[in-house]
């Protein structure tokens, strides 16, 4: 509760106190996750020094804090966590890693195209395709994204 309503100095209180800072939530979300997708970076932070890892599988779709926040373009999370590495490949049960949902679940704006340069620059498989077999480059290529073409392009993707 202390992550989803970003009370910092409560969740220290209980990361200190012992408590479980992996433990999942009812929906099987860990703390990571929750902060990831509130785009709380400083929560982020106390979390991570409280022992999360940011290598966590949650969630219902069996997904990572990293794929929450490319999905939504949180750049700056999503920065934090491939600092501490986060798993850049990880295949969700949808098929989609976390470079392919900042496409496929993103809107091509900057939050979201910033999101894919993190990821490539960071190393992310561009050439990774989808349960589909649809790789990246076609996935924003018929999205009109032509900012994560490029960068996908000057990547290698194919």
């Amino acid at each position: 509760m202390a992550a989803h309503l970003g009370h910092q100095a409560a969740a220290q209180a209980l990361i200190r106190g012992g408590g479980n800072p992996n433990a999942l939530d009812a929906q099987q979300y860990d703390i990571v996750t929750i902060v990831a997708v509130t785009n709380d970076v400083p929560m982020l932070k106390l979390a991570l020094a409280g022992g999360c890892n940011p290598k966590n599988i949650t969630s219902p779709y069996q997904g990572t804090a990293l794929i929450a926040a490319a999905h939504l373009g949180h750049a700056e999370v999503v920065r934090v966590l491939i600092a501490v590495g986060a798993p850049l490949d990880h295949v969700n049960n949808l098929g989609w890693t976390a470079l392919i949902e900042s496409i496929v679940l993103g809107n091509g704006g900057r939050n979201h195209t910033d999101t894919l340069d993190a990821l490539v620059k960071a190393g992310a498989n561009v050439n990774l395709a989808d349960r589909a077999g649809v790789s990246p480059l076609s996935l924003a290529k018929g999205r009109g994204y032509t900012e994560m073409v490029r960068i996908l392009e000057a990547a290698g993707a194919k």
